[in-house]
């Protein structure tokens, strides 16, 4: 029988999955942040959105089982090029959380992986989609310093 959402797989997800990739992804940004004064890497909770097919008035969070959505959150502060002013960023990680299964990507609407909950992870999924995050980040900060320049 395939588990559905509920308190018990996002809190897998939540306490086993999201810390697995934190650590994946904390080892591929050795080399970027020295490049910031300061960074913080975060598990991240949407207790905002409302379940589409759900008319529950049950207050949205993990506790309840109706969270939508959960992820990591970068913040890299102060990055200053030569020459240029200072920038932050930001990026997230994000677990779209479905009825039977969930989706993760570098936003809500794009899907790098879609597993069933409770699946475990192997060790080369989480390298994967942490390399992929990784490079899509260093993209991104690339991308900024081109654009002060």
């Amino acid at each position: 029988m395939q588990h559905t959402r509920d308190k018990e797989a996002i809190l897998h997800l939540y306490n086993k999955i999201l810390p697995q990739l934190a650590e994946h992804i904390f080892q591929n940004l050795t080399e970027i942040t020295p490049l910031f004064d300061d960074f913080n890497l975060e598990r991240v909770v949407d207790n905002w959105t409302k379940d589409r097919s759900g008319f529950s008035e049950k207050e949205i969070s993990i506790e309840n089982g109706n969270v939508q959505q959960v992820g990591l959150r970068l913040r890299l502060n102060g990055f200053q090029p030569a020459g240029a002013q200072t920038f932050d960023m930001s990026k997230e990680l994000v677990f779209k959380l479905e009825y039977s299964s969930y989706e993760v990507g570098p936003d809500k609407n794009t899907t790098w992986i879609e597993k069933a909950y409770l699946e475990s992870w192997s060790t080369k999924e989480s390298d994967e989609i942490a390399a992929r995050w990784c490079e899509d980040l260093i993209e991104e900060i690339t991308q900024k310093v081109q654009n002060l320049g």
